[in-house]
């Protein structure tokens, strides 16, 4: 693990609990962001597979949600601190510490996967690794949703407005970059949508691996 990794990792370790306030009730409050993971479940449940996994799922807020569309959700996310907080406040739920680069799944063992603004992270030298590895997992004919926040890719740091003495570095990727990624990894465009602050550009991406 590089020491950006660890940077990144060392903070969200200290964020935990700092997320679950701040992210408490946003789900509930964005009928866009439920309408995407809806669309997900949706197709994913035509295909007769409910077995999916959300990838940096930090606090676990999603898993509930996700089981609740008749999925059967499991967690990975690199900070042992936000995984250890995930099994405190969503127990009965598999959740693992694990890293994008190499996911805890055999080839194709997934029919779908969830990336909510974990891909925010990918450093421009580590992201065709982990386009890759995310496809790898997923079955063909699967599904994958991100949200991200909408950029031109630049360096920015993050953690400062929490004031709890972390930083690390983020990229908000163009959304026809997100798609030029998915569609050298195997992943076909099903759905794209934007909107330009929330309080951040954001964007929504619904893809599904060549059958």
């Amino acid at each position: 693990m590089d020491a950006k990794t660890e940077e990144l990792r060392d903070a969200h370790d200290v964020l935990a609990d700092f997320y679950v306030t701040y992210l408490d009730g946003q789900l509930e409050a964005d009928p866009i962001e439920r309408s995407m993971l809806d669309l997900f479940a949706e197709q994913v449940r035509s295909s007769g597979r409910l077995d999916v996994a959300d990838v940096g799922c930090g606090t676990g807020r999603l898993l509930p949600y996700l089981a609740s569309r008749g999925l059967t959700p499991r967690g990975i996310d690199l900070s042992p601190g936000m995984v250890e907080v995930a099994r405190r406040d969503h127990p009965g739920f598999d959740v693992q510490v694990g890293d994008l680069w190499n996911l805890p799944f055999t080839d194709g063992e997934l029919a779908g996967v969830v990336c909510w603004y974990s891909l925010i992270f990918l450093a421009p030298d580590t992201r065709a690794a982990a386009f890759t590895e995310l496809a790898r997992v997923i079955r063909p004919g699967g599904f994958l949703v991100t949200a991200f926040k909408n950029g031109d890719g630049s360096p920015r740091r993050g953690g400062r407005s929490t004031n709890l003495g972390v930083e690390f570095d983020t990229y908000w990727l163009s959304a026809a970059e997100m798609q030029a990624r998915f569609t050298t990894a195997g992943l076909t465009t099903v759905f794209l949508g934007h909107r330009p602050f929330n309080p951040v550009p954001a964007g929504y991406l619904l893809t599904q691996k060549t059958p």
